[in-house]
């Protein structure tokens, strides 16, 4: 069993840090070893980085994300690709996280920098699979993220990126 693990401003920083270097403008941290069944990660993330919409269909696939640092826009569309509900997600505000079921298409936009989100769910990790990344949405990489990821954030006018 390894010993007591510290979520302090020096790991933080670390991770943010290393999210800004990263071309995807998000570094993971995990907190648990692939084998364990439960997944606990931290992830820094920098405003420029695209989540795009995805769901976990597996019925243990329940996640739950909890801001430690910075703001998000959190995104819950319909299997059509409507948005249904927007929150933002703030260390320390009026809400800080959210619990997903699974089967639920959300997605997340950083709304400051230097932003750090913890993330638990089922283990064995598994990439995302047919059905789970939205058609509708561009996927990572492409020419039109930047422009949806600009879209997901003007979601939330009166809590701009900092």
């Amino acid at each position: 069993m390894a010993g007591a693990r510290f979520l302090d401003q020096a790991l933080f920083a670390e991770l943010t840090q290393a999210a800004g270097a990263s071309p995807r403008q998000r570094q993971h941290h995990n907190l648990h070893e692939m084998s364990e069944p439960c997944h606990r990660l931290l992830v820094g993330l920098q405003p420029d980085t695209y989540i795009p919409p995805h769901r976990h269909l597996s019925a243990d696939k329940a996640e739950t994300l909890i801001a430690l640092q910075g703001r998000f826009g959190l995104l819950l569309f319909s299997e059509q690709g409507e948005l249904e509900t927007t929150r933002v997600l703030q260390a320390g505000g009026e809400c800080s996280g959210v619990d997903l079921a699974p089967g639920q298409f959300h997605a997340l936009v950083v709304l400051s920098t230097d932003a750090v989100l913890f993330e638990c769910k089922a283990g064995p990790y598994r990439p995302l699979g047919d059905g789970e990344f939205a058609s509708w949405a561009p996927s990572e990489g492409s020419a039109e993220a930047a422009g949806y990821r600009d879209w997901m954030r003007a979601c939330f006018n009166n809590h701009p990126a900092r």
